[in-house]
């Protein structure tokens, strides 16, 4: 049984459908309105009744404040979510046994380093986004440290929500010219394959090929290969056969409220390794999103 929480976010929407095809899984969808998780009482009697039910539940959770700019003059509301929020759940979770899977961000790294990011790297948030992710995760691993799962990810997009890839498809259809960053790298990650991956590791612990045990800790997931914003955008251009040129600009001249790391590639060495994931590279991915965007859009 897995329950997702925040299941309208863009993550949350990749377990849903992945939930279709996934008839041997038992899934259980609440958005953030609801189930509030930064409302203890909420959380508590939720986890609790869904326990009693379902002794093997899962806790999945997709819910964060993810406005990296918007941050910068919300920081209660970020802290409210990413950290308040994510402490409820562990509590919770602590007190029941319930392994928590949260998600977390590559924006822990800001760093001159240029090589790709493992766990046990030292983190130098740069924003209120990022400190915020930081703290509750950090408060997740330590209020309840045997069975809860840190996942870093980094770039992720899909064909829900807003996302860059959709913004480029927008834009590129829209203008015959676009500027776009070509001075910070990182790994594109397409959510579906996130949320599979996730469903693999649970299938993998629920049929007894890895212990409960295992899964603590800080992961990291994104698809294969690296990638600068520029890159990434070319790349949608060229599948999507779009006219649009591109000119490579620096992150100075496009300055944000909140910093973005220059290098945040991260090393997924141990996901693979620990559960056998095969990863696909994020140009495969890419094109796959493409093809549900066309197809959605032409219904």
């Amino acid at each position: 049984m897995m329950l997702i929480i925040g299941a309208n976010g863009q993550l949350g929407q990749c377990f849903q459908q992945a939930a279709l095809s996934r008839p041997g899984i038992t899934f259980l969808f609440k958005s953030s309105t609801e189930l509030d998780i930064t409302r203890f009482a909420a959380v508590s009697k939720t986890l609790h009744n869904l326990a009693a039910q379902y002794p093997e539940l899962w806790v999945v959770n997709c819910a964060a404040y993810t406005a990296v700019d918007k941050a910068e003059s919300e920081p209660v509301q970020a802290r409210r979510v990413n950290v308040q929020g994510v402490r409820n759940l562990a509590r919770v979770c602590a007190k029941l046994g319930l392994p928590l899977i949260h998600f977390s961000t590559d924006y822990v790294y800001h760093s001159k380093q240029n090589t790709p990011f493992v766990e046990t790297d030292s983190v130098h948030p740069g924003g209120v986004y990022a400190k915020t992710k930081l703290a509750g995760e950090r408060a997740a691993l330590q209020l309840h440290p045997a069975k809860t799962m840190v996942i870093r990810t980094s770039w992720v997009y899909s064909a829900f929500g807003n996302n860059f890839v959709k913004t480029m498809l927008r834009l590129g259809a829209e203008r015959p010219h676009l500027r776009v960053v070509w001075d910070q790298i990182g790994s594109p990650t397409y959510a579906p394959d996130l949320a599979d991956a996730v469903i693999q590791i649970h299938q993998q612990v629920a049929t007894g090929k890895i212990a409960m045990e295992s899964i603590g800790g800080i992961w990291h997931y994104a698809n294969e290969g690296v990638a600068s914003w520029y890159d990434l955008a070319g790349a949608v251009f060229e599948y999507e056969q779009l006219a649009c040129t591109l000119e490579p600009i620096t992150t100075q001249e496009y300055p944000t409220p909140a910093r973005r790391p220059p290098f945040s590639v991260l090393d997924k060495s141990k996901i693979k390794s620990a559960f056998g994931l095969d990863i696909p590279h994020w140009r495969t991915s890419l094109q796959k999103c493409l093809k549900a965007l066309s197809a959605t859009s032409k219904h």
